[in-house]
């Protein structure tokens, strides 16, 4: 089964990020849909013709996205009633549900967004219950086209909601096993040489792939199962020794964030947790924060970023900070040790560093953090180096205080 992903719009060929074709691609593989190929066009007629052609050559499914908005750039739909020979017509249920939507915001429907309900003839409506362009689902001689918004919210609502489970039932998709083991404090050349051996026994049926990201690697298992064959039991088998090998920086598996993971460990024990952050500004809070209810176990973070700030709020002692500056193994424990008292909490967290692309010296480089845990009954920091990269120093450090913070809430509750 061949797929084929084009994403439409000039803003994309401008640089605009295209997460649209990659979470497409990751939901189509993990459902035994191989990807051919992704392709990307700006709003321009012809060059949707043409790619729409080169895709039904070789794929039984075609899937694009963008181009169904309200405004004059919006061609898509246009380009598909030349393309299929036919016209626009308006669809009450799609004109119902953008009603809905206007009437819960307290407005009314416009003009423009009123012709977002017409759709070509030949193509009948997808449900789009959290925006106001339907999307189109085409048959064309035993393939299908399927045509969705570019907004990522409405388009990922509508392939996991209505769009894959008809697939499934139209076409035979193989049964797909997926496994996935998640790793952090470990780089990807590193842990390949750990893993080798442990590699060479996967079966060739087996695909093992690396998938890297900042601070965690994750390794991903597939296998496309046929009649009479199960691969189930082998890859449990083959995680189960893995943990033997690196347990040490497994942190979890297949869709688990670590924020998720952490929320969990201070729920079950009733546990609670503050942050002083200096260099990763707020992020680390973002992060467990982003987690529903995480009011129960978070009760707040103070960023001190300056060091008056660390001084007047967190009560660190100047002395500290001109003997050993701000960004110190002993500036950081006294931060996680002032934000637990301060707020109270069972557990706390410091991060300190020089995030860049200023402000690093010989001895301390851009990249270098300093990160402290304080427990019940202890406060440790270690340093790291993370690089010259800002953005990816604060996310690296953020990661990485929270897999510090789950290590220490392990050790005291889960392995007594």
């Amino acid at each position: 089964m061949q797929a084929e992903i084009i994403s439409i719009g000039y803003e994309l060929l401008s640089g605009h990020e295209n997460t649209n074709a990659s979470w497409l691609a990751n939901q189509l593989s993990a459902n035994g849909i191989n990807v051919r190929r992704i392709c990307t066009v700006g709003d321009d007629k012809n060059d949707i013709i043409s790619s729409l052609n080169s895709a039904f050559e070789y794929s039984e499914i075609v899937i694009t996205t963008g181009g169904l908005g309200p405004t004059a750039d919006d061609v898509t739909k246009k380009v598909l009633c030349k393309y299929f020979d036919c016209n626009l017509v308006f669809c009450k249920s799609a004109y119902d549900n953008i009603e809905k939507l206007f009437k819960a915001r307290g407005l009314n429907v416009t003009h423009i967004n009123k012709k977002q309900a017409e759709i070509p003839e030949k193509a009948r409506a997808i449900p789009n219950i959290s925006g106001t362009a339907p999307g189109l689902w085409f048959d064309i001689d035993g393939k299908v086209l399927l045509v969705m918004p570019g907004v990522p919210s409405e388009m990922k609502m509508m392939f996991e909601s209505f769009i894959l489970p008809e697939l499934k039932l139209k076409f035979k998709i193989p049964k797909i096993i997926s496994r996935t083991v998640l790793t952090q404090g470990i780089g990807e050349s590193y842990l390949s040489e750990v893993i080798s051996d442990w590699e060479k026994k996967i079966p060739p049926q087996i695909k093992l792939a690396y998938l890297p990201s900042p601070c965690i690697v994750k390794l991903r298992l597939t296998v496309i199962e046929n009649d009479g064959e199960s691969f189930e039991h082998i890859i449990e088998n083959l995680i189960f020794e893995l943990n033997e090998i690196i347990g040490e920086y497994i942190y979890g598996h297949d869709n688990q964030k670590m924020e998720e993971i952490i929320g969990s460990l201070l729920s079950e024990k009733n546990l609670t947790v503050s942050f002083a952050e200096s260099c990763t500004g707020g992020y680390l809070s973002h992060l467990l924060t982003s987690n529903p209810g995480s009011s129960e176990y978070y009760k707040g973070s103070l960023i001190a970023y300056a060091n008056d700030i660390k001084i007047k709020e967190l009560h660190i002692n100047s002395q500290l900070i001109e003997e050993f500056g701000a960004v110190s193994e002993e500036v950081a424990i006294e931060m996680a040790s002032k934000i637990k008292d301060k707020f109270k909490t069972d557990f706390a967290v410091a991060v300190t560093g020089i995030a860049g692309p200023d402000g690093g010296t010989a001895k301390k480089p851009v990249g270098t953090v300093w990160i402290a845990v304080a427990g019940k009954n202890n406060v440790s920091a270690q340093k790291f180096l993370f690089g010259e990269n800002r953005i990816l120093n604060i996310t690296k450090a953020s990661i990485t205080a929270l897999n510090l913070l789950r290590k220490e809430i392990i050790k005291y509750y889960y392995e007594k």
